[in-house]
């Protein structure tokens, strides 16, 4: 049996963050990842936004690592070579009803610590994106977009030059934890590590039941909450990212752009039971309506199917959402695991900083 001193479970932008974290703090660390390529969940599915942390609880594990991971990302960016832009996002008040929301929002993104907020009237917001329709507007001069592969794939070859082997197509299929650590059965090995760290992203809470010397009771249910994204056809009609008022589940259908210019729009919210990237056409429907709220000259059939991505979601509709979960031994009472639970949006921005967090963590044990 292989003897190692830490396995990470996943190798999503969590996991290859966190698994070079850990072996630059000195640890012997493996990766085993079910899927053949590394990213290929939630990690290269979604808005590829750097948030600046407006929409999180003052004091949050999501507001802190947000803000934090936010600057550590822009200048690991731009020492690695790693495309982004930082455009600004513009949210928006479509109707005087949405107003004093709006400002409530800038509040709580000042007591988070963003800074260069900017509060903008209507025809002000309008000389800026003259496509833009709304009565006022928050300009976030943080926000940007990246290009989300390089950068796992710049995190991959720093992990392996820390000393991290990458095992791909190896599912973890069974973990027994013991007084001298954990025994994991993964793509038809055992493997014995003294440190343990669940990054499966939408399988971790599933994974954590099944690892034999765990409680149950312990841990969260997890939830699917499937975000479709429709593309536009023809030229963006904003440089700035354009968001409506977040949702209680989501943050609205908004409008991002990729490095080379391309626009779409989403994600919505979709609770599903089992994992499915298809996108149903018929939702462009819905699509359309939330965009001309503030987009009111969208073409009509302008709008085409793109991709899915799926939140791995530690609460159900309804419930109002928890904070990013680092369940180490405190809670379980199981030293050397430590389980990464709801690590949704804003996940890719606040990578870097929780792995350090993680990092450190357990170096406490």
């Amino acid at each position: 049996m292989e003897r190692v001193e830490c396995v990470v479970i996943g190798a999503g932008v969590i996991g290859l963050a966190v698994a070079r974290a850990v072996a630059r703090a000195g640890r012997e660390v493996v990766i085993v990842e079910r899927e053949t390529v590394i990213g290929s969940g939630a990690s290269s599915r979604n808005s590829e936004v750097i948030h600046a942390g407006l929409y999180y609880s003052p004091g949050s594990l999501k507001a802190r690592l947000c803000v934090a991971g936010g600057t550590a990302l822009y200048a690991y960016c731009a020492a690695h070579g790693i495309a982004h832009q930082r455009c600004g996002k513009l949210i928006v008040a479509t109707d005087e009803s949405q107003v004093a929301s709006l400002r409530r929002l800038a509040a709580n993104g000042r007591r988070n610590g963003v800074e260069g907020l900017e509060w903008l009237e209507g025809p002000a917001a309008r000389t800026l994106e003259p496509a833009l329709r709304c009565v006022a507007a928050l300009f976030s001069p943080a926000t940007g977009i990246l290009d989300s592969h390089a950068l796992m794939l710049s995190l991959l070859g720093e992990a392996e030059a820390a000393g991290v082997v990458l095992a791909l197509a190896t599912a973890v299929t069974a973990v027994t934890i013991d007084a001298k650590g954990f025994v994991l059965e993964a793509g038809g090995t055992r493997l014995a590590a003294q440190g343990l760290i669940n990054c499966a992203g939408l399988w971790a809470p599933a994974l954590a039941r099944t690892f034999k010397g765990l409680e149950a009771a312990c841990l969260p249910r997890g939830y699917l909450a499937k975000g479709n994204y429709f593309t536009l056809a023809g030229g963006a009609p904003f440089a700035c990212l354009v968001y409506p008022l977040p949702e209680p589940e989501a943050l609205g259908i908004h409008f991002t752009r990729d490095l080379a210019g391309r626009g779409r729009f989403g994600p919505d919210v979709e609770w599903i039971e089992t994992v499915d990237y298809s996108v149903d056409p018929m939702r462009g429907a819905r699509f359309q309506a939330e965009v001309r709220r503030y987009w009111p000259d969208l073409p009509e059939g302008a709008l085409t199917p793109g991709y899915a991505g799926i939140r791995p979601k530690i609460h159900g509709p309804g419930e109002p959402p928890p904070d990013f979960v680092l369940q180490g031994p405190e809670a379980h009472g199981i030293r050397g695991l430590i389980n990464l639970f709801g690590i949704e949006s804003p996940g890719l921005t606040a990578c870097l900083a929780l792995a350090d967090l993680v990092a450190a963590r357990m170096e406490q044990g």
